[in-house]
């Protein structure tokens, strides 16, 4: 009876999770600035008292491993390698889009491939390409939409399009195959894969894990003359 304490931190939804071999117990969302760094632990003391758990009770970690929001993976991840390092608990990585495809899934009307999507401004996204069965059709890649994409894709059947970005998308990418649906990155849908790699054995290096932000950070720098105050 595996208990699984999930974090996403991926995107400006903090979100948390707890599941008892593989079926959910309770989570908790918040959507507010500052959600990450001001409110992740409160919450998963919270979550932990409301279903009468301690973190002793907790048999493994799961965060999401990207790609998302630099700051927040790394908030999310701090946290899950401090709660596992302390508790002698695994691991678990679970990739942001194939989360987002799962959350999907059960959303999908009819066969047809899933693209999981992230916003990464502008008209670029993060995105990865899944089957049916969730098994990944093009590598995880940022791309920048425009109305031709994915049209070898949306010529042979529907098209599954979730993620926040799919409002930018949508208005790019107006063929009838596409389909938008409106799911948000989860740590539910993050718990609920991770219980697989929990049966299987599959943990992250705890010593040696990092998020997958896809892309290297830069600071931007301010505009304005150091010299002048």
């Amino acid at each position: 009876m595996a208990v699984i304490l999930s974090l996403e931190t991926s995107t400006p939804i903090c979100s948390i999770a707890l599941h008892r071999s593989g079926g959910l117990i309770g989570e908790k969302s918040l959507d507010v600035p500052g959600a990450h760094s001001e409110k992740l632990m409160g919450m998963i003391d919270d979550l932990l008292k409301e279903h009468r758990l301690s973190i002793s009770d907790i048999d493994a970690i799961a965060i999401s491993e990207g790609p998302g929001s630099y700051t927040g993976l790394r908030i999310g991840t701090s946290v899950a390698k401090g709660l596992a390092f302390a508790k002698g608990v695994p691991l678990i990585a679970i990739s942001t889009l194939a989360a987002l495809a799962f959350g999907a899934s059960s959303m999908m009307q009819g066969k047809g491939a899933i693209v999981a999507m992230l916003d990464a401004r502008r008209m670029e996204v993060y995105r990865q390409v899944f089957d049916a069965d969730l098994s990944p059709i093009f590598k995880l890649d940022s791309e920048i939409i425009d109305a031709g994409s994915y049209s070898e894709l949306l010529r042979s059947g529907k098209l599954y399009f979730v993620g926040d970005a799919v409002k930018k998308v949508s208005e790019v990418i107006t063929h009838p195959n596409a389909v938008f649906l409106e799911v948000q990155i989860s740590a539910e849908y993050i718990g609920s894969l991770a219980f697989e790699k929990f049966e299987r054995g599959e943990f992250a290096d705890l010593a040696y894990f990092v998020p997958n932000y896809l892309k290297e950070f830069k600071a931007l720098q301010s505009k304005k003359n150091p010299l002048l105050i």
